[in-house]
C-alpha cells in the first residue's frame, strides 16, 4: 500500500511543469516553517521579535540582497530567493497565480519555455531590484527580497501578451480577457510603489513591486520575440540542459537501453533508438502545440517511461 510521501512522489514525477515548480515552492516554505517553529521552541525570549533574528541568521543567506558588498559574498541568491517564502499569504497567492497562468501557458508553449519563463523572469525581477536600489536615491534603504512575485509576474505577462484574447470566467464578472487582467496586474505594481501618506513617499514594499516589474518585463519581452520567431529563453535553457546532463550522465550510461541493447546488434539497436526518439518527438510535438493535457493517459504514460530510461 503506497504512503502519503509514495504519493507525493509519484504525483511530482508525473505532473507539469506548473505542479512541479508548486511543490518546491512549498516544500521550501514547509521546511523553512519547521525550522522557524525549532528555533522559536529551542530559544528563549528576546526584546527583538524571533522572526527578524531567524531571518538575519538563516534567511539572510538565501534571499536576494540589494547591499552589493552583500550580493557579491551571496550570488546564490538572485536564484534561491525566487523559490523562497516566510509569509502563508505570500506563498498562497503566488502560487495561486502560479496554478492559474501556468495552465494557460501550458496550453499554448511548452514546459521548458515555463521553466525559462520561471527562472529569468526571477533573474530580471532581482536584477532590476538591485539596479534601483543602488541607482535611485529614493531606495537607499537596504532591503533584501525573497519570494515567487517576479517569476510569475514574467509567466502572468508572457501568455497574457502571446494570447491576449484568451479569456477565463470571474465570478460575478464573467468571461474576462487576460490581457485585461495582465495591464491591472502592471497597474498595480505601479500604483503600490507610491505612497502618499508615509514619510518617504513610497509603499512599505517598493522594491518587491519594482522586482514584479522586472519580471513583467522580461515576458513581455518574451512573448513580443516569440510572435517574432525568436525564443529569447533558448540560449539560458540549453546550458541549463547542458548543466543538467553532468549530473544525470553517469546515471544515464549505467540505464539506457542497457539489457535490450545487449541482445541487439548494431542496426536494431540504432533502429531502437530512433522510434524511441521519434516517439518522444511526437509527443513533445504534441505539448507545444496543445500543452501538457491534451495527452492521453497512455501518452502521459510513455512520456513518464521513456523520461526514466532515457
Amino acid at each position: 500500500m503506497a504512503t502519503i510521501a509514495d504519493e507525493i512522489k509519484d504525483s511530482f514525477r508525473k505532473g507539469s511543469a506548473v505542479t512541479k515548480l508548486i511543490y518546491i515552492n512549498l516544500g521550501v516554505f514547509l521546511l523553512v516553517i519547521i525550522l522557524f517553529g525549532i528555533y522559536a521552541l529551542a530559544t528563549p525570549a528576546a526584546p527583538i521579535p524571533k522572526k527578524n533574528i531567524f531571518y538575519g541568521n538563516f534567511l539572510n543567506y538565501l534571499m536576494l540582497h540589494t547591499d552589493l558588498k552583500l550580493l557579491i559574498t551571496r550570488p546564490w541568491g538572485i536564484i534561491t530567493y525566487m523559490f523562497l517564502h516566510f509569509e502563508f499569504l505570500h506563498i498562497l497567492f503566488n502560487m495561486l497565480w502560479l496554478f492559474w497562468f501556468g495552465r494557460i501557458f501550458l496550453h499554448y508553449l511548452t514546459e521548458k519555455q515555463l521553466y525559462t519563463t520561471y527562472l529569468l523572469g526571477g533573474i530580471a525581477g532581482g536584477v532590476l531590484l538591485v539596479l534601483a536600489y543602488n541607482v535611485l536615491p529614493g531606495l537607499s534603504d537596504y532591503l533584501p527580497a525573497l519570494g515567487a512575485s517576479a517569476s510569475v509576474s514574467a509567466i502572468v505577462i508572457a501568455i497574457s501578451f502571446y494570447s491576449p484574447d484568451y479569456s477565463v470566467y470571474i465570478p460575478l464578472i464573467g468571461p474576462v480577457k487576460i490581457k485585461y487582467i495582465a495591464l491591472l496586474f502592471i497597474a498595480l505594481d505601479v500604483l503600490m510603489i507610491v505612497n502618499t501618506n508615509s514619510a518617504s513617499g513610497l509603499g512599505s514594499n517598493a522594491g518587491g513591486h519594482i522586482a514584479h516589474l522586472g519580471g513583467a518585463l522580461y515576458g513581455y519581452l518574451f512573448a513580443l520575440q516569440l510572435k517574432r520567431g525568436k525564443d529569447i529563453g533558448k540560449s539560458f535553457s540549453g546550458w541549463m540542459d547542458s548543466l543538467a546532463s553532468l549530473f544525470s550522465r553517469k546515471s544515464r550510461m549505467r540505464v539506457s537501453y542497457k539489457s535490450k541493447a545487449s541482445q541487439m546488434d548494431d542496426f536494431e539497436y540504432n533502429k531502437f533508438r530512433a522510434e524511441h526518439q521519434k516517439e518522444i518527438d511526437r509527443i513533445l510535438d504534441k505539448i507545444a502545440k496543445s500543452g501538457y493535457d491534451s495527452l492521453s493517459k497512455k501518452e502521459k504514460e510513455t512520456l513518464f517511461k521513456m523520461s526514466n530510461n532515457s
